[in-house]
């Protein structure tokens, strides 16, 4: 069965329904390209029409197009090799026509579509973000960048290029989209449900095309019953949501919410602890702080025992606690934003990982998956403060892995106060450790360089400064009295506890507990 939404995507930019400002300013922006040869950014929620627009206007204008996307890998140098030689150089009929992109038919130009501009990071996209903000500088072909967050994008990209917002798709702009295509395909249908998918979409046309299409196969009618019936399935994204929690519904339809967003609940809780301030005032806040905190604590019992079941406690309080802080209903379109925990989270996490993972001797899916949960329970919020600090000095943590493990914002006196004492802590159990292997060396007079090792190491007189057992607690001579060199001995000669033979120097958690 053809996918709908690339059978009816709109041919021209006179086709894009909603946010008809917008869609004026792209066909400005490209008509007057030749006069200010700067990229575009289209932003604003997913499936409003931003790629579909793009591809309009090359249409309208004649322009090919060069589309990379989030399923391609965009590394700079692969960046550079298709986008930027696309970008870079112009058409062969246009350098014909007018010695290059500035000059003869502005038909023989090329657009190209950067798609998910806020969404290149990691390993897997490395160096794209700075080879991205370079071609928008020097490119001689138009460039549209597509974004979900604009303020994801880095300052540089952003300064760099117009921008023009795109905004959710009004039901009453869907419902004409519906019904044309119901009846391109010969499917009967009640106005009732059409305007029922418009609105349980959230503003979302191409999530609205793709639920039309799922009630529409077998039948030949879409009823009111189907829509419902289909609805009871269905899962909503994390904006709607964030919306049903933050801004529209009553605690127990913001609980149900809850249930059917494809989200865990922990991830959940951050989604809300980094949005909550775009709708509420400080009295609302300060109640859903309240509830969120409560969160916390289910998350840590999570963490603790491995219980998923305390996951519904986790759930009330999020949804159903945070929307009943709520005054009442708030109105207007709010730009939801990715947690600012995530954006340099990922990183930290795996920094976190390789560090448990090479101090412990274990595999990095150990330290994920077994002790690393076990740290974050026994630390959280940096209580009790004496095992963080063993455990920050133990695996050599600085500010931002403590503050990734226990929870606690990572500019706090107290995270900073935690990695601070860590490394005193870390020092003086090295200088226990090391046994003063690390002591300065006595300085040896040069008559007594001469004498012999063996005959030195008896000592003939025991009356010369280098004589050994002297009671010096720092020479390091075995028998002298130092305990920290006896127990070397015993290591060396296997008297001791170390009975494997094996000595290899690292500390463990253990040593700072």
């Amino acid at each position: 069965m053809t996918d709908w939404t690339e059978a009816y995507r709109p041919r021209t930019l006179s086709e894009v329904r909603g946010n008809d400002k917008a869609r004026e300013k792209l066909r400005e922006w490209a008509e007057n390209w030749d006069d200010h040869r700067e990229a575009v950014v289209l932003y604003g929620s997913p499936g409003v029409g931003k790629t579909s627009a793009a591809h309009a206007l090359a249409s309208d204008m004649g322009w090919k197009t060069v589309e990379l996307n989030a399923s391609d890998q965009r590394t700079a140098d692969v960046i550079e090799r298709f986008a930027g030689r696309a970008a870079k150089n112009a058409t062969l009929a246009g350098s014909a026509a007018g010695g290059g992109a500035r000059g003869g038919d502005t038909a023989s130009r090329q657009l190209v579509i950067l798609d998910e501009a806020d969404n290149i990071h990691g390993n897997y996209d490395r160096g794209g973000a700075r080879a991205i903000t370079r071609l928008v500088k020097e490119a001689d072909q138009p460039i549209v960048l597509i974004a979900n967050d604009y303020y994801e994008m880095s300052r540089g990209l952003r300064n760099a290029c117009r921008e023009i917002e795109f905004r959710d798709v009004s039901p009453r702009s869907i419902v004409p989209v519906l019904r044309n295509i119901c009846r391109q395909e010969n499917v009967d249908f009640e106005s009732e449900a059409l305007q029922r998918i418009a609105e349980q979409n959230a503003g979302d046309l191409r999530g609205a095309v793709n639920d039309l299409q799922a009630i529409a196969e077998g039948r030949d009618r879409i009823t009111i019953e189907a829509v419902v019936t289909g609805d009871r399935d269905r899962t909503i994204g994390i904006f709607p949501f964030l919306d049903a929690v933050l801004k529209e519904e009553t605690p127990e339809e913001a609980l149900q919410s809850g249930y059917d967003v494809d989200e865990t609940p922990d991830d959940l809780a951050k989604w809300v602890e980094g949005n909550v301030l775009k709708a509420y005032d400080t009295g609302e806040a300060a109640r859903a702080y309240e509830f969120l905190s409560n969160a916390d604590v289910w998350l840590g019992r999570v963490r603790a025992t491995q219980d998923y079941s305390y996951w519904r406690y986790v759930t009330d309080n999020v949804a159903a606690g945070v929307a009943a802080s709520r005054d009442g209903t708030k109105g207007g379109w709010t730009r939801w934003g990715r947690p600012q925990f995530w954006r340099s989270s990922d990183a930290t996490a795996e920094e976190v990982v390789r560090k448990i993972a090479a101090a412990n001797g274990s595999s990095m899916a150990t330290a994920r998956r077994e002790i690393l949960p076990y740290l974050s329970a026994v630390t959280h919020h940096c209580k009790p403060r004496e095992l963080t600090v063993a455990m920050a000095a133990a695996y050599e943590f600085e500010e931002k892995h403590v503050s990734f493990v226990t929870g606690s914002g990572e500019s706090t006196n107290k995270v900073q106060s935690i990695v601070e004492d860590a490394e005193s802590l870390r020092e003086e159990r090295i200088a226990d450790h090391a046994g003063g292997a690390f002591e300065p060396r006595r300085e040896v007079d040069d008559t007594e360089s001469d004498v012999d090792d063996t005959e030195s190491d008896i000592g003939s007189d025991g009356e010369s400064d280098a004589d050994p057992g002297d009671g010096d607690p720092g020479d390091g001579v075995p028998g002298d009295g130092d305990p920290s060199e006896d127990k070397n001995r015993e290591a060396e000669t296997g008297d001791g506890e170390n009975t494997d033979g094996e000595d290899d120097g690292q500390l463990s958690f253990g040593d700072f507990t």
